[in-house]
């Protein structure tokens, strides 16, 4: 009971706790038309300095919009008439054929209830128009995606999309879909439903450890979830965590990988327009950071170095101002 009492105060002093001095950001991207929401990032193979920064922008006339390193909107490289694309991720090396690899995005398109697939740096499309999500239920509210994450298991290379919906029940909230290519052309094939949901608010951020194997997702207003990503290891939930830390919803989540299984969990604590950050070795507490931004939806990191600005790694985090900030990642303190 004493325990009990001392954990309640703890949580009860950390939400009072006035907003942390901010860290400011590097590089503040133009805006995009609409709304802004989930961003990924590309790095070139050969020179980083040419990476890629891609944003989604939420509206029935919505875009994919890409980004150079100084924040710059790159217009050859924009993905245009997208249904409200809401999340997106990215994945290096998905097999084509015998001879040809690429690099490849992969987003929710909610209006058209499917997900897409462009390849990476030349933006076509490989999906033939979409392909369709949550088919099995009866009705369109539980057919409508919004948070994906990429998984590309170690051992056979293959890769799967993890697809999460605007509303849905409290088990089997995720689908799991294996991106395959054959000689008919690129197809997706559900291999696993999965994921247990508060039924509270919503399930939109979804981040997968390929290293490690792990895929956590946040159940907005309750905590993180995590689970194996490679669906022969099972359904069973591995770790609910950190809802304690956030004032209210749970948002964007952002895995920094270090060697030996270190680095960083960086979870969006959108309403009090902070980030918590978790261990990756055991998902415990570590502190607090406020970015400046507002209202951040989607956030992720490389922990590579890409120019003279970001010589650490860059963070990049969605801004309720139509823009993405970015952060050299030293400046985090991570």
């Amino acid at each position: 009971m004493k325990n009990t009492i001392i954990v309640a105060i703890a949580i009860l002093l950390f939400s009072c706790t006035k907003k942390l001095p901010p860290v400011h950001p590097d590089i503040i991207s133009e805006k995009v038309q609409y709304d802004t929401d989930d961003p990924a990032i590309w790095i070139h193979p050969t020179d980083a300095s040419k990476s890629i920064v891609f944003g989604t922008d939420k509206d029935t006339d919505g875009a994919i919009y890409a980004f150079d390193l100084e924040g710059k909107i790159i217009p050859s490289k924009v993905i245009e008439n997208i249904k409200y694309p809401n999340n997106i991720d990215l994945e290096y090396g998905f097999k084509l054929n015998d001879s040809v690899t690429v690099d490849i995005i992969v987003f929710t398109e909610r209006e058209r209830n499917r997900i897409r697939l462009f390849s990476v740096p030349d933006m076509k499309p490989i999906d033939n128009g979409g392909f369709p999500v949550f088919e099995d239920e009866t009705t369109l509210e539980l057919r409508r995606p919004m948070g994906i994450g990429l998984y590309k298991n170690p051992v056979d290379h293959s890769i799967s999309a993890i697809v999460s919906r605007k509303s849905g029940p409290k088990n089997e909230y995720l689908y799991q879909y294996q991106i395959i290519s054959d000689s008919l052309g690129v197809c997706t094939k559900l291999i696993r439903k999965f994921g247990k949901f508060s039924a509270k608010k919503e399930i939109e951020a979804i981040a997968v450890d390929d290293e490690l194997g792990f895929v956590y997702y946040a159940d907005e207003g309750v905590g993180i979830r995590k689970y194996y990503a490679d669906p022969k290891k099972g359904n069973d939930e591995l770790a609910f965590f950190g809802g304690e830390y956030f004032e209210d919803d749970i948002e964007g989540i952002a895995i920094a990988s270090k060697p030996e299984g270190n680095g960083v969990l960086i979870v969006s604590d959108q309403q009090k327009g902070q980030f918590n950050v978790f261990s990756r070795k055991d998902n415990s507490f570590i502190k607090a950071i406020n970015l400046g931004t507002n209202e951040t939806d989607g956030c992720e990191v490389t922990t590579v170095p890409l120019n003279t600005t970001f010589g650490k790694g860059l963070f990049v985090a969605m801004n309720n101002e139509q823009n993405f900030y970015f952060y050299n990642l030293e400046k985090l303190g991570l």
